[in-house]
């Protein structure tokens, strides 16, 4: 179906892109050259900023990088009938499994206990059954609480066991989505690849962003005045109103997988962190809850709903 085909976050994405705003060094060194990339990830704009004295070298980088893309996305993608992530979701299990996969589930664990269930892969169910309610012309005002709570009963990350020999969905009607945190995740791993590869200074933007090295760029976000300096740290944001599944936009991208609901309690959630993946991991869940924990090198903006006219 057309509409699952968007992420809790492509449409963010795609308005950020539409908004001109700038990722630029604030500085160049006289040695470097900037090289760039512009591609896609996940279905959303890519782009790599390179800063680099030999052209050449930085163009097998990046071509390095364009294939570490496809490689990945031939895993993670949930968009790919034959990505490893689509066949679990159709079989329900995956005997030896790409290490990626089982590796992306452990630190799902992690953001799922740090946002106390409010992110969680598992919630691709509640997914579908709102796109295909309002894709056939459902009741306006939304799905039956007898198909949210068939959808929910295969919502728990509890109930997906991952090893290295196999990953399986412990529930009838389980499928996951890895939209809200593979496009950060991805993200590392290309800032990995670079920075062993001799890149001291890069901006790397797989539908997530992360500033490495010690050089700072300024990053707008999309639908507000904010202007980030980011160095050495990923940024991402969540704003719920992204993508509605309604004409009427009372239900959003952003559901709750521990109630089926789409709250809207934000405008807009930005998370900065070490790493792109917990950004985007915890941009969405912080973006369900009303008490945002702290954590260690996190930190979250919250923008508050505008008031009613």
């Amino acid at each position: 179906m057309a509409t699952e085909l968007l992420t809790r976050r492509r449409a963010l994405g795609l308005l950020a892109a539409a908004a001109g705003l700038p990722l630029v060094a604030r500085a160049s060194r006289a040695t470097a050259e900037v090289v760039t990339w512009h591609g896609r990830a996940l279905g959303a704009p890519a782009t790599l900023i390179l800063h680099h004295p030999h052209r050449p070298a930085a163009e097998r980088l990046l071509a390095a990088c364009a294939a570490e893309l496809e490689r990945l996305e031939a895993i993670l993608s949930l968009y790919r009938p034959t990505s490893a992530l689509s066949e679990l979701n159709r079989a329900g299990a995956l005997a030896a499994p790409p290490p990626e996969l089982v590796a992306i589930l452990d630190d799902c664990r992690g953001f799922h206990a740090a946002t106390a269930g409010a992110f969680d892969p598992t919630v691709q169910p509640l997914w579908r059954l709102y796109a295909r309610h309002f894709a056939a012309g459902g009741d306006p005002a939304g799905p039956s609480p007898a198909a949210l709570a068939e959808a929910r009963a295969g919502v728990g990350l509890d109930a997906v066991r991952a090893s290295r020999d196999r990953i399986a969905l412990a529930r009838p009607g389980m499928a996951l989505t890895l939209n809200g945190v593979a496009q950060g995740w991805i993200t590392d791993r290309i800032t990995d690849l670079l920075r062993a590869g001799g890149v001291t200074a890069t901006l790397v933007d797989m539908g997530e962003i992360r500033a490495a090295g010690d050089r700072a760029w300024r990053v707008g976000i999309a639908g507000s005045d904010t202007v980030l300096a980011l160095t050495d740290r990923a940024v991402a944001t969540s704003a719920p109103l992204g993508f509605a599944f309604d004409p009427g936009r009372r239900f959003t991208h952003i559901i709750d997988p521990r109630t089926g609901a789409t709250p809207r309690r934000y405008a807009r959630v930005t998370v900065t962190a070490p790493t792109a993946a917990e950004a985007d991991a915890l941009s969405t869940g912080f973006a369900l809850m009303t008490d945002v924990p702290p954590l260690p090198g996190v930190t979250a903006d919250l923008a508050p709903l505008p008031a009613p006219a």
